[in-house]
């Protein structure tokens, strides 16, 4: 019998100061669409972030259509406003500071989103460079979004990364990309304790990479991606970066703060995770059964040694 495992995430939670500012982002710019909202307070967000319900004033799920009444089932994003937010999680970081950092969409021809995107009045961090790695080719170009998220533009040419775009061109979150001190501790968390499996794994040098990420000269990086093989949505990208030490800003991503504060997983049974998470002394939270606006059902949440919350929703 094999092993339960967790593959592609179900969404990643997103503090926003203003929810129309950031639906007009994603909805105009990629064509990413408002699956579910709700307006007002939320009981059962308080519960499971241990925060006043009044705190939250309006929330949307939004996703990737893929035809009439159908969404992809991975790579969503939970979008929540808060009444008084907090400074956002990026707010005066490094490239290689620790926290979760980048929300990676995919594309299909990023010579022609590129220039949509800079005729708009979009500015980046640089133009998009193409990088190859192993059967794939990569272009990837940077740009900022609300709440101080970075935004990653990213084509991969090569196989086992098809996936439905948008009529602008785009898809939902490929990886979310985190920042992390020990790249062989958060390994060995997604790869043996949630059972996920590696989809990529490399090392980055050079005046390719230091130009798009912004580092100095001589520092690299290496990047592990975990996830489902069949599935490009709904990834986990670690960055381990080289000859630099980042502060840890992963606190931070807590709520009413505004950015990227946590990713969520949907599974029929929490039994078998919440099994190897106890064998493998990971501390975790039951926050029982709640009924949310992307699902009901009883909600678990952990931390990667990294300090990066996962919530894991099962059926009811």
């Amino acid at each position: 019998m094999s092993t339960p495992r967790l593959g592609a995430f179900s969404h990643v939670a997103i503090g926003v100061a203003n929810l129309d500012t950031a639906l007009n982002f994603w909805q105009q710019n990629f064509g990413l669409q408002v699956r579910i909202d709700r307006q007002g307070p939320d009981a059962a967000l308080g519960t499971l972030w241990d925060l006043d319900p009044q705190a939250i004033t309006r929330q949307a799920l939004v996703a990737m259509p893929t035809g009439p009444g159908l969404w992809a089932t991975a790579g969503a994003m939970h979008l929540v406003e808060f009444r008084n937010p907090l400074p956002p999680v990026r707010q005066g970081a490094k490239a290689w500071d620790l926290l979760p950092k980048n929300l990676d969409i995919y594309t299909n021809d990023m010579p022609a989103r590129y220039a949509e995107l800079k005729a708009a009045g979009h500015q980046f961090r640089t133009g998009w460079t193409e990088m190859p790695a192993g059967q794939q080719m990569f272009r990837e170009v940077q740009m900022p979004g609300h709440d101080e998220i970075n935004v990653v533009l990213i084509e991969i040419t090569g196989p086992g990364y098809d996936t439905t775009m948008s009529a602008k061109g785009y898809a939902g979150i490929g990886p979310l990309v985190t920042i992390v001190p020990d790249a062989d501790a958060e390994t060995s968390f997604y790869r043996d304790v949630l059972c996920m499996a590696t989809t990529i794994e490399m090392q980055l040098t050079g005046p390719g990479i230091e130009r798009t990420a912004g580092l100095p000269p001589g520092a690299g990086l290496e990047l592990r991606v975990f996830g489902d093989p069949d599935e490009p949505l709904g990834r986990i990208e670690i960055i381990e970066y080289q000859q630099l030490k980042g502060e840890n800003l992963y606190p931070r991503a807590k709520p009413p703060a505004t950015g990227i504060l946590h990713m969520n997983y949907r599974v029929k049974d929490l039994a078998p995770i919440r099994t190897r998470l106890r064998a493998a002394q990971m501390r975790i939270t039951e926050h029982g059964a709640l009924n949310t606006l992307y699902g009901s059902g009883p909600i678990l949440s952990c931390y990667s040694p990294a300090g990066f919350r996962i919530e894991i929703q099962g059926e009811t």
